[in-house]
């Protein structure tokens, strides 16, 4: 995609990878519109970053992303640019009983609410000359957490969906554009200062390259050994992956 001259609008971009990313769009003169449940984070972003818009948007809430999508339509006709970067991520436990409010809540916001939101604005974005629908997954999509089985099979999802979608827009002028992270140091998980995520500013600028060329997946690096998970061989490294990364995880409590 072209990382100029867009009008941008970007889900759960009050904290972590979504601001990062919408400052980075700003920083490059783009038209950005942030989107998110809290108020208060999405006024500090549009303090520190004058020019930055903002709207109160609940992903989960098909009536919320209906009104939203309505007032973006009507306030920025020139928005070109789809940014689905809302999600949580909530560790649950596979081997036993799972809250069915957490399987629901990942549910609605990772999937479903990434699926309406551009259900939404589709028709509006089909009518740019240019435009493209960006889906933050995450590496968890291709090579599952075990702690967090319901996260990475929702992600596992909207990269299934992601798929079908960007086969049935080949013929328009809509692109479609996966950016799938590894572990990325914004608290999502753990401290977000651990030496063993990759840096947000790091991660950031080896995204937005990527991103200008026009790439169908957005990789880092440090992502690549996920997507590559090796096919008929992926219990073993599943289990190899899970055995380290569940052993990391406890030592940040």
């Amino acid at each position: 995609m072209k990382l100029t001259g867009n009008t941008i609008f970007i889900t759960g971009g009050g904290s972590g990878i979504g601001r990062a990313i919408a400052e980075a769009f700003h920083r490059r003169g783009n038209k950005v519109i942030i989107a998110g449940r809290r108020r208060a984070q999405l006024e500090a972003v549009a303090a520190a970053n004058p020019g930055i818009d903002t709207v109160e948007l609940d992903v989960s809430d098909p009536a919320s992303i209906t009104s939203v999508a309505q007032k973006l339509v009507a306030d920025y006709p020139k928005l070109n640019v789809l940014f689905n970067n809302a999600g949580v991520m909530i560790p649950d436990n596979a081997a036993g009983v799972i809250d069915d409010t957490v399987m629901q809540t990942h549910i609605d916001t990772n999937l479903l609410g990434s699926i309406r939101m551009t259900s939404a604005l589709i028709e509006h974005l089909k009518q740019q000359s240019s435009a493209t629908v960006l889906y933050n997954t995450s590496s968890l999509a291709f090579t599952p957490l075990a702690p967090f089985a319901v996260y990475s099979a929702t992600k596992a999802a909207l990269h299934s969906y992601v798929m079908s979608q960007r086969f049935m827009l080949r013929q328009t002028s809509v692109r479609v554009q996966e950016i799938a992270p590894p572990w990325v140091g914004t608290g999502l998980v753990g401290d977000a200062n651990d030496e063993r995520a990759m840096p947000l500013d790091r991660f950031v600028e080896g995204t937005m390259a990527a991103l200008e060329s026009d790439a169908e997946e957005v990789l880092v690096e440090e992502a690549r050994i996920y997507r590559n998970n090796p096919g008929p061989k992926e219990h073993a490294f599943v289990t190899e992956l899970n055995t380290a990364m569940t052993e990391a995880l406890a030592s940040v409590g």
